[in-house]
């Protein structure tokens, strides 16, 4: 089960938001305490066809991140080509995400793991499958949720809808807080030197940390595990 392990699950406000990046970073940090982490992408759309199947580039990325655990294929066991949502994308192919495997896909690495980060498809509200959106999983899986922001004008707009977006359809969902993400250089937004301070003042979720563009780094120490243990009772 879900409940007895520590986990986070990484959320955009949008996509494009360079949420496989900063979920990348994360998992290297939980890696790098010396923890066995676990990394889960239940669906992907808009894969690459190669020699051995779809390949999911963000399940990738994860799976590196985390020193190849397990397989690919269990990072992300249901991958489309369409650059849709997944529900959509698997349409075209004459199929249908299969909502049980979204969620019993975690299970080999609940079993094999310290700490499981789990990356959703878009924002809260985007289709995972005919009937789930990713804010549906988040709140079944229990971990507690990263929101992935990327630092250009509209983040107050975008963070804050996503903020009551968690409240209102998962209310007992923990929040860990809002990563703001430099995702694209953007020289000439005026809001870059603001967005940290007005997200800061207005959000009842805290501003954990900022990645600036091609970063590699947080610009400050987080226990990433202790996050993840912050679980529902």
């Amino acid at each position: 089960m879900a409940d007895s392990l520590p986990g986070l699950f990484i959320a955009g406000t949008n996509t494009e938001v360079g949420k496989t990046h900063v979920a990348a970073m994360i998992v290297r940090e939980l890696k790098a305490s010396g923890r066995r982490v676990g990394v889960y992408k239940p669906a992907a759309s808009g894969c690459r066809e190669a020699a051995e199947g779809l390949v999911a580039d963000d399940a990738l990325a994860l799976w590196e991140a985390a020193g190849r655990p397990l397989t690919l294929e269990q990072v992300c066991p249901q991958r489309f080509l369409a650059p849709l949502a997944p529900p959509r994308a698997a349409m075209a192919e004459g199929k249908r995400v299969d909502a049980a495997l979204l969620r019993t896909g975690l299970d080999p690495w609940l079993a094999t793991s310290d700490v499981v980060v789990v990356e959703g498809a878009g924002g809260l509200m985007s289709p995972l499958s005919d009937a789930d959106y990713n804010i549906d999983l988040a709140a079944e899986l229990r971990f507690p949720l990263v929101i992935v922001a990327a630092n250009e004008l509209g983040v107050i707009n975008a963070t804050l809808q996503t903020l009551i977006t968690a409240r209102a359809r998962a209310p007992q969902l923990p929040i860990a807080g809002v990563i703001l993400n430099q995702a694209t250089p953007r020289p000439d937004d005026a809001s870059l030197a603001s967005n940290a301070e007005e997200l800061v003042a207005r959000c009842d979720a805290p501003l954990l940390a900022m990645v600036s563009h091609g970063g590699s780094a947080f610009d400050r120490r987080i226990d990433w595990f202790a996050l993840a243990a912050a679980k529902i009772n």
